[in-house]
Formats: C-alpha cells, sequence, structure tokens
C-alpha cells in the first residue's frame, strides 16, 4: 500500500480513469457488435446504418486515448470492408 500522499491521490485517479476507459471500451465493442450481426442477418440497411454509428465511436475513443489510432483505424477499415461484402 501507498504511503505518500500524492501516491494515494495517483491511485485514487488511476480507478477514477480506469472505470472511464472501461466504459468506453464496452461502448466501443457494443457498436461493432452491431455491425457484426446486422452483416450477419445480411441486412444492408441495418449494417450501413450501424456503421455509421460506429465509426464516429472508434474515432472517439482513439481521440481519447484508450485505443491506438492505428487500431481505431484498422478496426474501421475491416468494417468498411466486412459491410461492402453484402453489395
Amino acid at each position: 500500500m501507498a504511503h505518500h500522499k500524492s501516491a494515494l491521490k495517483r491511485i485514487k485517479q488511476n480507478k477514477v480513469k480506469n472505470a472511464r476507459n472501461k466504459h468506453v471500451r464496452t461502448t466501443l465493442k457494443t457498436f461493432v457488435k452491431r455491425v457484426r450481426e446486422a452483416v450477419e442477418s445480411k441486412d444492408v440497411a441495418a449494417a450501413k446504418e450501424a456503421l455509421a454509428a460506429a465509426i464516429p465511436v472508434i474515432d472517439k475513443t482513439a481521440t481519447k486515448g484508450v485505443i491506438h489510432k492505428s487500431t481505431a483505424s484498422r478496426s474501421v477499415s475491416r468494417l468498411v470492408k466486412l459491410v461492402n461484402t453484402l453489395g
């Protein structure tokens, strides 16, 4: 256990940041899951709509530093590619 005041404060800050990042990460997963489910059901309109909703969430997650910008870019690329397979 930390003994210094600054170390105790850092522990508190890390808990808050961890909770915030966890929320952002699970929200991101939900949006990606919606795109994949729409593609599985072969619903073109729903897939495109879900993709349009997911892309800003992915970008915002990268901006906040929860995921790396290259990971975000790769994720968007793969989802677009997946949706384009529907036609």
